[in-house]
């Protein structure tokens, strides 16, 4: 069985649902005999590369908060992630994340994407250097496991994986998604947002039983503030946590 996960770097709830999913599956008792695959997925595209800012007004601004209400939404957020065991910082900075899913593809390449997104997931969230300073990005590929010359050169690179990063997001699209995190299960069955950890166990509970093909329906995904939206398009069948 697979489940494919779109994600992105700059998602809180992709940092929680990670590890909420990580707990559902470590209670499926055919956990082994399931193949995770993660996926690309930008929350703002539009984002200037090379250019940084305090999440904390970006927030303000696209929610239309003000910034002790942002800051009070962000340490909510921090509070879910805690009740994980997720280390997480209140301010970080925002930026472009297009890189990261390029080096994640090359991770993925090289066997070592689960690494390289926990680090990156730790980076963003949990410590203050940002992750979004290609030094950075190169220490953590490292730490990863994977080569530095080859990860620089992915980074020198602007074509380098792109493809794949676009290929993930027009995927996306066509499943239905608008946000993230978008849990698909066999391509039959869509969950969306950082659900509990049990609702992960029995949507792999319900898949793995019934596996017959199923009409496609519409699904939800979840964007960084947690709120759901209905897709506009889609052909998995959302519900499968019901």
């Amino acid at each position: 069985m697979r489940v494919e996960i779109w994600s992105d770097i700059a998602c809180p709830w992709c940092y929680i649902g990670k590890a909420r999913f990580e707990k559902g599956l470590a209670a499926f008792p055919h956990r082994d005999e399931v193949e995770v695959v993660h996926r690309s997925f930008e929350l703002d595209p539009r984002s200037p590369k090379g250019v940084t800012g305090p999440v904390i007004p970006m927030l303000a601004k696209k929610y239309g908060l003000t910034e002790a209400q942002a800051r009070q939404a962000e340490e909510n957020v921090a509070g879910h992630a805690r009740a994980e065991g997720l280390d997480y910082v209140v301010g970080r900075d925002h930026g472009n994340t297009f890189d990261l899913h390029r080096l994640l593809h090359l991770a993925r390449a090289r066997g070592r994407h689960e690494e390289l997104l926990t680090l990156f997931y730790r980076a963003n969230f949990a410590e203050e250097e940002s992750v979004h300073d290609p030094g950075r990005q190169v220490a953590l590929a490292v730490a990863a496991g994977l080569d530095e010359t080859e990860v620089r050169a992915v980074l020198a690179d602007p074509g380098a994986y792109a493809d794949e990063v676009r290929g993930d997001e027009a995927e996306a699209a066509r499943l239905g998604a608008n946000g993230v995190p978008f849990f698909v299960i066999d391509r039959r069955y869509g969950l969306s947002g950082a659900q509990p950890a049990d609702v992960f166990a029995r949507a792999l509970e319900r898949a793995w039983a019934d596996r017959e093909p199923e009409p496609a329906g519409d699904a939800a995904a979840c964007g960084p503030d947690g709120s759901c939206e209905a897709p506009r398009t889609g052909n998995v069948q959302a519900g499968a946590h019901s």
